[in-house]
């Protein structure tokens, strides 16, 4: 799996236009899935996805419906499922050009076998169906520090998961390791919620260096989408992915 190359934008050796780059690829008539829209990161990106204009079609594949209030998402379509039987629904990921993968829970919320089997088998599972479905370019949500070879769960599944989905060989794949996110979240995680107080003084002096806002990490994920690659599987660490959420910030849309 190839990281970036050195040089500007994630490894795009001249800054690239950005701005042009989301003009021509709204001409495409391309369409998106999301996975974990419920979540933290997921929200946002759906926020991002539909400012963006880019795609014609938006499909959030979930276990639940969720509720909006504004008129922006009228044109979303969502496609309830259940993880547990995801074969049954293998319709809901046909006929997406783009996935973008943001599901995950954690261990204190699922125990070690309901976080395994989210963030390992219904995210593998979800990958293999859109495959299937027609899905050209996947992109997973994972974490700093993932290691399919790490004593340690959390790292050691993320990285599983990143292994395998790669053994797809979907035409791209692109994988994000952020830091720690930094967001202030809906659901009780007070682990997290101490991570961040702590290390917000340090995010603010080294802001690359071990944490990251979501609105980053979503607007990186969408900004790799119009960027050209030559490879098929990328892989973008915590720095990699502020300087790509960060392109395209100093000039209006």
């Amino acid at each position: 799996m190839d990281g970036p190359d050195p040089g500007t934008a994630a490894g795009h050796r001249m800054p690239p236009d950005i701005f042009k780059l989301r003009e021509m690829y709204r001409t495409l008539n391309k369409s998106c899935f999301i996975l974990g829209a419920s979540g933290e990161t997921g929200k946002v990106l759906l926020q991002e996805v539909l400012k963006s204009r880019l795609f014609s079609k938006v499909t959030l594949i979930g276990r639940r419906k969720l509720t909006f209030e504004s008129a922006m998402y009228e044109d979303v379509i969502q496609e309830l499922v259940d993880f547990e039987k995801l074969d049954d629904h293998a319709s809901a990921f046909q006929g997406h050009d783009v996935g973008f993968c943001c599901l995950g829970t954690t261990r204190g919320k699922a125990g070690v076998e309901g976080f395994i089997r989210v963030d390992h088998d219904y995210v593998l599972k979800s990958a293999q169906l859109s495959k299937a479905g027609g899905c050209t370019h996947f992109l997973l949500q994972s974490s700093k520090g993932a290691d399919a070879k790490s004593s340690m769960l959390y790292p050691k599944i993320k990285g599983q998961v990143e292994a395998a989905i790669e053994e797809l060989n979907f035409y791209r794949y692109s994988i994000f390791r952020p830091g720690v996110l930094m967001c202030d979240r809906e659901e009780s995680r007070p682990m997290e919620w101490m991570a961040r107080k702590v290390l917000a003084p340090i995010a603010y002096m080294f802001p690359t260096a071990i944490s990251i806002p979501v609105t980053v990490v979503a607007k990186a994920m969408l900004n790799n989408v119009v960027l050209p690659s030559e490879k098929k599987a990328e892989l973008f660490h915590n720095k990699d992915v502020h300087e790509l959420g960060h392109l395209g910030e100093t000039k209006e849309k």
